[in-house]
C-alpha cells in the first residue's frame, strides 16, 4: 500500500471517529467545517485526496490537529497516571481533600463502577461503540490492563484513561486482590 493510500485511509478513519466522538452529524461538520456533506462522504469513504486546505478546515472544526486526522501510526491512547501526579484542588487543614484522578471529554452518558478481581482472574471485553472512554484507578493491587494486545500495568494509587473501541482485558496477575474504580463514557445515539 502507497503512502497516499494509507493517508487517504487514515484521514477516513479518524475523520468518522472524531465525527463520532464530538456527536456531530454529516451535515453539522459539512456547515462547520464549510465543506460540502458530499466532499465529507468522499472523504470518509477514503474514494478522495482532499487538499491541506480542506484537511485544516475539517480539522478545526472538530477541534483536533491535521497530525491527529493523518495520523496512521497512532494505536489506541492508553495514559496512566502515576499516583502522585494527581492533582489536588481543594484541601484543610483539617485533612479533607479532594484530588482529580483522571478525566477525559465525554459526550455521553457515563457510568461508574466498583470492580474487585481475585488473583490469578480476568474480564475480558469486546470493542465498545467508537467514542467510548473508560477511566481507571486502583484502590488496591495491581490492574493489569491490556488494550489491542498491549499491557500496561496499573499500580496501586495509580489511574488510567483509554478509547475503549478495541478489544480490552482487565487482568489481576498478582497475588492479592485488585480493586479499582471505573468510570465509562459512552458517546450519545444519535
Amino acid at each position: 500500500m502507497s503512502d497516499l493510500e494509507l493517508l487517504t485511509q487514515s484521514l477516513a478513519r479518524n475523520v468518522k471517529h472524531w465525527r463520532s466522538v464530538r456527536g456531530f452529524t454529516l451535515d453539522v461538520l459539512a456547515a462547520r467545517a464549510g465543506v460540502s456533506r458530499g466532499m465529507l462522504i468522499q472523504i470518509e469513504q477514503a474514494r478522495t485526496n482532499p487538499s491541506i486546505g480542506t484537511v485544516v478546515k475539517i480539522g478545526d472544526a472538530l477541534g483536533v490537529s491535521v497530525t491527529t486526522l493523518l495520523d496512521y501510526e497512532r494505536g489506541p491512547e492508553v495514559r496512566v497516571v502515576p499516583a502522585d501526579q494527581a492533582v489536588r484542588l481543594w484541601h484543610t487543614e483539617a485533612g479533607s481533600y479532594n484530588r482529580l484522578l483522571a478525566g477525559t471529554e465525554a459526550p455521553g452518558p457515563l457510568e461508574m463502577w466498583d470492580w474487585r478481581l481475585m488473583p490469578g482472574e480476568r474480564s475480558p471485553s469486546d470493542p465498545h461503540p467508537v467514542g467510548t472512554v473508560e477511566l481507571v484507578h486502583v484502590t488496591a493491587g495491581e490492574l493489569t490492563l491490556t488494550v489491542d494486545g498491549v499491557r500496561h500495568l496499573v499500580p496501586t494509587g495509580a489511574s488510567a484513561t483509554f478509547e475503549a473501541s478495541t478489544s480490552h482485558t482487565y487482568a489481576n496477575e498478582g497475588d492479592e486482590p485488585m480493586e479499582m474504580v471505573m468510570a465509562v463514557s459512552v458517546p450519545p445515539v444519535r
